[in-house]
């Protein structure tokens, strides 16, 4: 499952064994230094000869420090191109085959993945690279104590590589039986009111006491099988360490000496047993964890039972709330509108003279979303039409519910009743995932160049003039010829929000999907660039734009605009709204008189 995902390229290879080696240097001079300085040096009575061995075990300390530190930079270089992988994977499952579990994979499971696969790497390599230059010091200093040394140090690596499997099974029935506590708990807790009403606590306390139980067996069975690995550590780390000081009688009376012993105790105390100490507790615990998430992350998505369950939940893996907070009105009423009144007038029809209209690009019939069964509905009978080729910007207060409107609208979030349709397509569903593309307010742009980025949502790479025009048309074009070009080089954690920003719109710009709905995706741009930004959208050919506005302008530059306000949402014009809507006076005027509705 690992080798699947861990592709590493021979420069990324050569570095790490290059430093490594460097590192293990350390590890041999450790012992050997100290032997030489007893022997030929102390014990000999020529104290110059000992300190200069020390300084020699000295500066191999500085110089394992500097291939410490050039290990970790190779390290990110081979673990970033997985997550990137596992990231590109998480996305295509979720968008295109509707999985929406992909949410917790995408932020949680994939950052385990990355974790733990850094661990693995770091203490697997450290554990081979010391194992190597300890013995190859025990060799140079006598060869009879490599007879004291390695067998009991094989022989807990053997016990300890025979824990690793049914580890792993464990781990993996712990995190199934924790996910399923999180979840029936997930289910109980907000309708515990009801629950009480029912009079049907024992029930509910049996079911989630199994769930309970299942867990309490499994982490039982995962602590038997660490106590084995433990067994290991001692056999192999700390059992060596008994044996030399047993047989040190033995080994002096056949030609080691007395600094070659005292090296060969460093060797064991200062370098074997703190690598398998590492070893032990990294790769039973990383390598466990990797193997169970990658499996996770690479098994089929599972069958939607989220209909089955409570109307209006979100799923398992969803987030239970987007970017905003509760989407209420401030007399905690709900967001309320007909289809009457969000349908955008006047709108040209794409089809040709007689043919019949063309299903808009996005419908909203009567839709109701609420985070919780006894929670009030963010959005209740909300009816929206936007047409093929329109602009509509959404405005409201903070936490009113403007972001849970487009996470719905693009089948992030399951709404309690009605019906939502992207190009005629029932969402959620594959065919409407395929013809919108969702701008949220925090960019992704991962490691590679700027034109992988840029393509990432096109099944083939994108013509380089085609690229060119698009980043021109949204406001790129500074930020590709600063960079050197579309075949740069992109480091995400180089780049400001608003580069960031711009350049997820300018992939969102490049993508066949003729629905964009952009989430307050400009909110890191000045004013400017987010005009620029928005106009590009609204003249693309064939799109449709839906824009949860970050500033007010975005309202007077759309063909209509959504003023979200609880019970008193209204719908219109830039210049009906100023006559008619009170909220929508202030946010574009604060503190201005308010002429008669």
């Amino acid at each position: 499952m690992i080798g699947r995902v861990v592709r590493v390229r021979r420069p990324v290879l050569v570095r790490l064994v290059f430093w490594s080696v460097l590192e293990a240097g350390q590890t041999f001079l450790l012992g050997y230094a100290l032997a030489r300085a007893l022997d030929a040096g102390f014990l000999a009575g020529d104290a110059r000869t000992g300190l200069r061995w020390l300084a020699a075990a000295a500066l191999g300390v500085g110089v394992g420090a500097l291939g410490t530190r050039r290990v970790y930079g190779v390290v990110a270089d081979l673990v970033e191109p997985v997550r990137d992988r596992l990231v590109a994977g998480v996305v295509a499952r979720g968008v295109r085959e509707g999985d929406r579990g992909a949410l917790s994979g995408l932020t949680q499971q994939v950052e385990i993945a990355r974790d733990s696969l850094a661990g693995l790497v770091m203490v697997s390599r450290s554990f081979v690279f010391t194992l190597v230059g300890a013995l190859a010091g025990l060799c140079a200093l006598a060869p009879p104590l490599l007879l004291v040394v390695v067998p009991p140090l094989l022989a807990g690596l053997g016990l300890f590589a025979a824990t690793l499997r049914p580890l792993a099974r464990r781990q993996e029935a712990f995190l199934v039986a924790d996910e399923a506590l999180a979840g029936e708990l997930g289910e109980v807790c907000p309708g515990l009111r009801d629950v009480t009403a029912a009079g049907a606590e024992e029930y509910v306390a049996e079911r989630v006491g199994k769930r309970v139980d299942g867990e309490f067996r499994a982490a039982r069975a995962l602590a038997r099988w660490s106590v084995v690995r433990v067994a290991a550590l001692a056999v192999g780390g700390q059992l060596p360490l008994v044996l030399l000081l047993a047989t040190a009688p033995w080994l002096l009376a056949h030609g080691v000496t007395t600094g070659a012993l005292v090296g060969a105790l460093a060797y064991v105390t200062q370098s074997l047993l703190p690598a398998l100490q590492n070893l032990v507790h990294g790769l039973g615990t990383s390598g466990s964890r990797l193997t169970v998430v990658l499996r996770r992350l690479h098994a089929p998505p599972e069958p939607d039972v989220a209909s089955a369950g409570t109307p209006g939940t979100p799923a398992p893996g969803t987030p239970t709330r987007p970017v905003e907070a509760l989407g209420t009105s401030d007399a905690g009423t709900p967001a309320r509108t007909t289809d009457a009144a969000a349908r955008i007038p006047g709108a040209p029809n794409p089809g040709p003279p007689g043919a019949p209209a063309l299903s808009p690009a996005l419908s909203l019939a009567a839709v109701t979303f609420a985070y919780g069964p006894a929670s009030t509905p963010v959005l209740d009978g909300l009816g929206l039409c936007v047409p093929r080729g329109g602009h509509l910007a959404v405005v409201g207060p903070s936490g009113i519910g403007k972001s849970t409107l487009t996470a719905v609208a693009a089948g992030l979030l399951t709404p309690a009743h009605g019906e939502i349709r992207v190009c005629g397509h029932p969402v959620p569903g594959a065919r409407a995932a395929e013809l919108r593309v969702l701008i949220p307010q925090e960019a992704y742009v991962h490691t590679g160049t700027l034109a992988e980025n840029l393509g990432l949502l096109r099944p083939d790479p994108v013509p380089e003039p085609e690229l060119l025009a698009a980043a021109e048309a949204v406001g790129l074009t500074p930020f590709v010829e600063r960079c050197g070009g579309p075949d740069a080089p992109v480091h995400p954690a180089e780049l400001s929000a608003g580069e960031r920003q711009l350049i997820a719109l300018t992939r969102a710009y490049l993508s066949p999907a003729p629905l964009a709905l952009l989430d307050e995706a400009t909110c890191h741009l000045d004013p400017e660039a987010e005009a620029r930004a928005e106009r590009a959208f609204a003249a693309r050919p064939g799109g449709t734009l839906v824009v949860v506005a970050h500033r007010i302008a975005s309202a007077g530059r759309a063909e209509r605009t959504l003023v979200m306000d609880g019970p008193r949402t209204a719908y219109g014009t830039h210049e009906e709204l100023l006559r008619t809507c009170a909220l929508y006076q202030d946010l574009v005027a604060p503190g201005r008189p308010r002429p008669a509705r």
